[in-house]
Protein backbone atom coordinates (compact mmCIF):
# COMPACT_ATOMS: atom_id res chain seq x y z
CA UNK A 1 0.00 0.00 0.00
CA UNK A 2 2.46 2.19 -0.48
CA UNK A 3 2.48 4.66 -3.53
CA UNK A 4 5.53 6.53 -2.22
CA UNK A 5 8.39 7.60 0.28
CA UNK A 6 6.23 10.56 1.62
CA UNK A 7 2.73 9.45 1.04
CA UNK A 8 1.61 6.05 2.46
CA UNK A 9 -1.86 4.79 1.95
CA UNK A 10 -1.69 2.20 5.28
CA UNK A 11 -2.09 5.39 7.42
CA UNK A 12 -5.55 5.75 6.12
CA UNK A 13 -6.59 1.68 6.42
CA UNK A 14 -4.98 1.60 9.81
CA UNK A 15 -7.20 4.54 10.74
CA UNK A 16 -10.45 3.24 9.80
CA UNK A 17 -9.84 -0.01 11.63
CA UNK A 18 -8.58 2.12 15.21
CA UNK A 19 -11.54 4.53 14.05
CA UNK A 20 -14.23 1.31 14.37
CA UNK A 21 -12.76 0.22 17.36
CA UNK A 22 -12.83 3.30 19.49
CA UNK A 23 -16.30 3.80 18.27
CA UNK A 24 -17.74 0.71 20.06
CA UNK A 25 -15.46 1.02 22.66
CA UNK A 26 -16.39 4.94 23.65
CA UNK A 27 -20.15 5.58 22.22
CA UNK A 28 -21.59 4.42 25.66
CA UNK A 29 -19.77 7.57 28.28
CA UNK A 30 -20.29 9.91 24.68
CA UNK A 31 -24.09 9.28 25.17
CA UNK A 32 -23.56 10.20 28.72
CA UNK A 33 -21.40 13.42 27.72
CA UNK A 34 -23.87 14.62 25.66
CA UNK A 35 -26.49 14.27 27.93
CA UNK A 36 -24.79 15.79 30.39
CA UNK A 37 -23.60 19.21 28.41
CA UNK A 38 -26.52 19.61 26.43
CA UNK A 39 -29.49 17.94 28.51
CA UNK A 40 -31.79 18.91 31.79
CA UNK A 41 -32.63 16.96 34.54
CA UNK A 42 -29.17 15.29 35.39
CA UNK A 43 -27.99 15.77 39.08
CA UNK A 44 -24.30 13.94 38.05
CA UNK A 45 -22.72 11.81 36.10
CA UNK A 46 -23.77 8.65 38.03
CA UNK A 47 -27.17 9.81 38.33
CA UNK A 48 -27.46 10.23 34.03
CA UNK A 49 -26.02 6.43 33.56
CA UNK A 50 -29.03 5.44 35.84
CA UNK A 51 -31.94 7.88 34.16
CA UNK A 52 -30.84 6.18 30.86
CA UNK A 53 -30.79 2.43 31.54
CA UNK A 54 -33.57 3.00 33.48
CA UNK A 55 -35.66 4.76 30.77
CA UNK A 56 -34.57 3.25 28.02
CA UNK A 57 -32.53 -0.06 29.10
CA UNK A 58 -28.92 -0.20 27.94
CA UNK A 59 -29.79 0.43 24.30
CA UNK A 60 -30.21 3.73 24.97
CA UNK A 61 -26.22 4.00 25.41
CA UNK A 62 -26.06 3.45 21.81
CA UNK A 63 -28.04 5.36 20.34
CA UNK A 64 -27.02 6.90 17.29
CA UNK A 65 -23.97 4.51 16.94
CA UNK A 66 -24.70 3.23 14.09
CA UNK A 67 -24.37 6.71 12.07
CA UNK A 68 -20.43 7.69 13.97
CA UNK A 69 -19.71 3.77 13.43
CA UNK A 70 -20.30 4.09 9.96
CA UNK A 71 -19.08 7.98 9.56
CA UNK A 72 -16.42 7.87 12.05
CA UNK A 73 -14.34 5.06 10.71
CA UNK A 74 -14.06 7.34 7.63
CA UNK A 75 -13.26 10.39 10.05
CA UNK A 76 -10.20 8.75 11.52
CA UNK A 77 -8.98 7.66 8.28
CA UNK A 78 -8.83 10.83 7.48
CA UNK A 79 -7.38 12.01 10.79
CA UNK A 80 -4.66 9.45 11.00
CA UNK A 81 -3.49 9.26 7.91
CA UNK A 82 -3.30 13.24 6.87
CA UNK A 83 -1.92 13.54 10.08
CA UNK A 84 0.98 11.14 9.38
CA UNK A 85 1.37 11.54 5.51
CA UNK A 86 1.68 15.78 6.75
CA UNK A 87 4.37 14.68 9.02
CA UNK A 88 6.41 12.88 6.64
CA UNK A 89 5.41 15.43 4.40
CA UNK A 90 6.94 18.18 6.81
CA UNK A 91 10.23 16.17 7.60
CA UNK A 92 10.55 15.76 3.47
CA UNK A 93 10.63 19.09 3.48
CA UNK A 94 12.95 20.67 6.51
CA UNK A 95 15.30 17.62 6.29
CA UNK A 96 15.05 16.05 2.93
CA UNK A 97 13.82 12.40 4.22
CA UNK A 98 10.55 11.82 5.15
CA UNK A 99 11.94 8.90 7.89
CA UNK A 100 13.45 11.73 9.80
CA UNK A 101 12.55 11.96 13.28
CA UNK A 102 9.90 14.65 14.37
CA UNK A 103 11.07 17.38 16.29
CA UNK A 104 8.18 19.09 18.38
CA UNK A 105 7.44 21.93 16.17
CA UNK A 106 6.86 19.22 13.16
CA UNK A 107 4.65 17.57 15.65
CA UNK A 108 2.20 20.73 16.85
CA UNK A 109 2.45 21.70 13.43
CA UNK A 110 0.86 18.57 11.79
CA UNK A 111 -1.46 18.01 14.50
CA UNK A 112 -2.81 21.88 14.10
CA UNK A 113 -3.11 21.19 10.10
CA UNK A 114 -4.76 17.55 11.19
CA UNK A 115 -7.33 19.48 13.58
CA UNK A 116 -8.41 21.93 10.91
CA UNK A 117 -8.68 19.62 8.54
CA UNK A 118 -11.06 17.10 10.71
CA UNK A 119 -13.61 20.06 11.35
CA UNK A 120 -14.63 20.13 7.67
CA UNK A 121 -15.40 15.98 7.66
CA UNK A 122 -16.16 16.04 11.32
CA UNK A 123 -18.34 18.84 11.96
CA UNK A 124 -21.56 17.36 10.50
CA UNK A 125 -21.20 13.84 11.64
CA UNK A 126 -20.47 15.25 15.14
CA UNK A 127 -23.94 17.46 14.52
CA UNK A 128 -25.93 14.29 13.32
CA UNK A 129 -24.74 12.22 15.98
CA UNK A 130 -25.66 14.69 18.91
CA UNK A 131 -28.69 15.80 17.11
CA UNK A 132 -29.63 11.57 17.09
CA UNK A 133 -28.50 11.05 21.18
CA UNK A 134 -30.60 13.79 22.34
CA UNK A 135 -33.68 13.33 20.78
CA UNK A 136 -34.62 10.37 23.01
CA UNK A 137 -34.53 13.42 25.85
CA UNK A 138 -38.46 14.28 26.20
CA UNK A 139 -39.67 16.74 23.98
CA UNK A 140 -40.34 20.16 25.28
CA UNK A 141 -43.11 22.43 23.69
CA UNK A 142 -41.17 25.75 24.49
CA UNK A 143 -38.61 24.16 21.74
CA UNK A 144 -40.86 22.45 19.23
CA UNK A 145 -42.47 26.38 19.06
CA UNK A 146 -46.07 25.36 19.83
CA UNK A 147 -49.19 26.92 21.92
CA UNK A 148 -52.46 25.44 22.76
CA UNK A 149 -55.45 24.94 24.34
CA UNK A 150 -57.35 22.33 26.36
CA UNK A 151 -61.11 21.09 24.94
CA UNK A 152 -62.83 23.48 26.67
CA UNK A 153 -60.99 26.84 25.71
CA UNK A 154 -58.97 27.45 28.98
CA UNK A 155 -55.69 28.11 27.64
CA UNK A 156 -52.30 26.26 29.09
CA UNK A 157 -48.94 26.73 29.03
CA UNK A 158 -47.64 23.72 26.71
CA UNK A 159 -44.31 25.02 27.31
CA UNK A 160 -44.39 22.89 30.47
CA UNK A 161 -45.62 19.92 29.07
CA UNK A 162 -43.04 16.64 27.95
CA UNK A 163 -44.07 14.59 24.47
CA UNK A 164 -41.66 11.92 25.65
CA UNK A 165 -42.80 9.46 22.53
CA UNK A 166 -41.53 12.31 19.98
CA UNK A 167 -38.79 11.43 18.17
CA UNK A 168 -37.82 13.73 15.34
CA UNK A 169 -35.69 11.64 13.43
CA UNK A 170 -36.07 8.21 12.64
CA UNK A 171 -32.42 7.95 11.49
CA UNK A 172 -29.13 9.25 10.40
CA UNK A 173 -30.39 10.04 6.89
CA UNK A 174 -33.57 11.44 8.38
CA UNK A 175 -31.84 12.97 10.23
CA UNK A 176 -29.76 14.81 7.78
CA UNK A 177 -32.63 15.48 5.39
CA UNK A 178 -34.92 16.92 8.19
CA UNK A 179 -31.58 19.50 8.40
CA UNK A 180 -31.34 20.36 5.25
CA UNK A 181 -34.68 20.97 4.42
CA UNK A 182 -35.23 23.10 7.69
CA UNK A 183 -31.41 24.78 8.13
CA UNK A 184 -30.08 24.59 4.76
CA UNK A 185 -26.39 23.15 4.39
CA UNK A 186 -25.15 25.36 7.04
CA UNK A 187 -27.49 23.70 9.62
CA UNK A 188 -25.00 20.59 9.13
CA UNK A 189 -21.84 22.62 10.31
CA UNK A 190 -23.78 24.55 12.94
CA UNK A 191 -20.76 24.48 15.78
CA UNK A 192 -18.17 24.82 13.24
CA UNK A 193 -16.25 27.63 15.22
CA UNK A 194 -16.27 25.85 18.86
CA UNK A 195 -15.49 22.38 16.98
CA UNK A 196 -12.41 24.59 15.87
CA UNK A 197 -11.61 25.97 18.97
CA UNK A 198 -11.84 22.45 20.34
CA UNK A 199 -10.01 20.17 17.84
CA UNK A 200 -6.93 22.60 16.67
CA UNK A 201 -5.58 22.90 20.35
CA UNK A 202 -7.29 19.40 20.84
CA UNK A 203 -5.03 17.41 18.42
CA UNK A 204 -1.83 19.16 19.42
CA UNK A 205 -2.40 18.02 23.06
CA UNK A 206 -3.64 14.34 21.83
CA UNK A 207 -0.44 13.37 19.15
CA UNK A 208 1.95 15.23 20.98
CA UNK A 209 1.56 13.79 24.64
CA UNK A 210 1.21 10.18 22.95
CA UNK A 211 4.50 10.82 20.70
CA UNK A 212 6.22 11.64 24.32
CA UNK A 213 4.61 8.96 26.55
CA UNK A 214 5.67 6.36 23.66
CA UNK A 215 9.49 7.92 23.59
CA UNK A 216 9.58 7.69 27.43
CA UNK A 217 8.20 4.30 27.81
CA UNK A 218 10.82 2.97 25.17
CA UNK A 219 13.58 0.86 26.25
CA UNK A 220 15.77 2.62 23.99
CA UNK A 221 15.82 4.74 21.13
CA UNK A 222 16.22 2.47 18.26
CA UNK A 223 13.30 0.05 19.85
CA UNK A 224 9.47 0.31 18.50
CA UNK A 225 7.08 0.39 21.42
CA UNK A 226 5.55 -2.24 22.87
CA UNK A 227 2.10 -2.66 22.68
CA UNK A 228 1.32 -1.97 26.31
CA UNK A 229 3.04 1.19 26.04
CA UNK A 230 1.51 2.21 23.10
CA UNK A 231 -2.50 1.33 25.17
CA UNK A 232 -0.56 3.31 28.31
CA UNK A 233 0.36 6.51 25.95
CA UNK A 234 -2.56 6.24 23.94
CA UNK A 235 -5.32 6.14 26.62
CA UNK A 236 -3.23 9.07 28.34
CA UNK A 237 -3.34 11.70 25.51
CA UNK A 238 -7.02 10.53 25.29
CA UNK A 239 -7.71 12.09 28.65
CA UNK A 240 -5.33 14.81 28.74
CA UNK A 241 -7.09 16.21 25.07
CA UNK A 242 -10.31 15.77 26.32
CA UNK A 243 -10.15 17.24 29.51
CA UNK A 244 -9.04 20.11 28.10
CA UNK A 245 -10.89 20.27 24.98
CA UNK A 246 -14.16 20.26 27.46
CA UNK A 247 -14.74 23.43 27.87
CA UNK A 248 -15.53 23.95 24.06
CA UNK A 249 -16.82 20.50 23.26
CA UNK A 250 -19.79 21.91 25.67
CA UNK A 251 -20.05 25.12 23.40
CA UNK A 252 -19.96 22.81 20.49
CA UNK A 253 -22.83 20.43 21.95
CA UNK A 254 -24.97 23.06 22.86
CA UNK A 255 -25.00 24.50 19.88
CA UNK A 256 -25.46 21.64 17.55
CA UNK A 257 -28.22 20.19 19.78
CA UNK A 258 -30.13 23.59 19.44
CA UNK A 259 -32.88 23.21 16.86
CA UNK A 260 -33.84 25.47 14.11
CA UNK A 261 -37.75 24.91 15.85
CA UNK A 262 -36.44 27.64 18.17
CA UNK A 263 -33.35 28.79 17.93
CA UNK A 264 -31.60 29.83 21.66
CA UNK A 265 -28.24 30.60 20.89
CA UNK A 266 -27.43 33.38 17.81
CA UNK A 267 -23.81 32.41 18.04
CA UNK A 268 -20.32 31.23 19.80
CA UNK A 269 -20.19 34.16 22.37
CA UNK A 270 -23.74 34.06 22.70
CA UNK A 271 -24.05 30.24 23.83
CA UNK A 272 -21.12 31.25 26.27
CA UNK A 273 -22.86 34.62 28.14
CA UNK A 274 -26.16 32.93 28.50
CA UNK A 275 -24.51 29.48 29.64
CA UNK A 276 -22.42 31.01 32.05
CA UNK A 277 -25.20 33.76 33.80
CA UNK A 278 -27.75 31.06 33.83
CA UNK A 279 -25.61 27.87 35.19
CA UNK A 280 -22.20 29.72 36.24
CA UNK A 281 -18.75 28.89 35.17
CA UNK A 282 -19.14 25.15 36.26
CA UNK A 283 -21.31 24.25 33.02
CA UNK A 284 -18.10 24.73 31.18
CA UNK A 285 -16.89 21.52 32.71
CA UNK A 286 -19.89 19.52 32.68
CA UNK A 287 -18.88 16.24 31.21
CA UNK A 288 -15.09 16.38 31.81
CA UNK A 289 -15.06 13.34 34.11
CA UNK A 290 -16.72 11.72 31.41
CA UNK A 291 -14.65 12.99 28.72
CA UNK A 292 -11.32 11.78 31.14
CA UNK A 293 -13.04 7.99 31.67
CA UNK A 294 -14.46 7.76 28.24
CA UNK A 295 -11.09 9.55 26.74
CA UNK A 296 -8.46 6.47 28.30
CA UNK A 297 -10.20 3.32 26.50
CA UNK A 298 -11.41 4.33 23.65
CA UNK A 299 -8.21 6.16 22.83
CA UNK A 300 -6.35 3.74 24.04
CA UNK A 301 -7.58 1.18 21.66
CA UNK A 302 -7.58 3.87 18.60
CA UNK A 303 -3.92 4.20 19.05
CA UNK A 304 -3.40 0.42 19.60
CA UNK A 305 -5.26 -0.82 16.86
CA UNK A 306 -4.00 1.64 14.53
CA UNK A 307 -0.48 0.64 15.52
CA UNK A 308 -0.61 -2.43 15.49
CA UNK A 309 -2.68 -2.36 11.43
CA UNK A 310 0.12 -0.38 10.65
CA UNK A 311 2.66 -3.43 12.08
CA UNK A 312 0.89 -5.66 9.65
CA UNK A 313 0.70 -4.03 7.08
CA UNK A 314 4.16 -2.92 6.99
CA UNK A 315 5.94 -6.38 8.51
CA UNK A 316 7.21 -7.41 5.11
CA UNK A 317 8.42 -3.76 4.61
CA UNK A 318 11.40 -2.10 8.19
CA UNK A 319 9.78 1.56 8.64
CA UNK A 320 10.33 4.10 11.44
CA UNK A 321 7.93 4.41 13.61
CA UNK A 322 6.46 8.45 12.72
CA UNK A 323 5.98 9.34 16.34
CA UNK A 324 9.01 9.37 17.85
CA UNK A 325 9.90 12.76 19.03
CA UNK A 326 13.75 13.83 18.33
CA UNK A 327 15.91 14.63 21.28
Amino acid sequence: MQTSKSFRLDDFVAGWIGGASSVVVGHPLDTVKTRLQAGKGYKNTLHCILTIYRKETALGFFKGMSFPLASITVYNSVVFGFFSNSLRLISQYRYGDGRHPSSMLDLTLASMLTGLVSVGLGAPVDLVKIRLQMQTQAVLAENLHLAGSVSNGTNIPLRSVDVPSQRLYRGPVHCISTILQTEGLQGLYRGTGAMMLRDIPGYTLYFIPYAIICDLLKPDASSSPHPGSIWLAGGLAGSISWVTATPADVVKSRMQADTQLQRKYKGILHCIIHSYKTEGVQIFFRGASVNAIRGFPMCATMFLTYELSLQFFRSLQDKDNIFVVKE
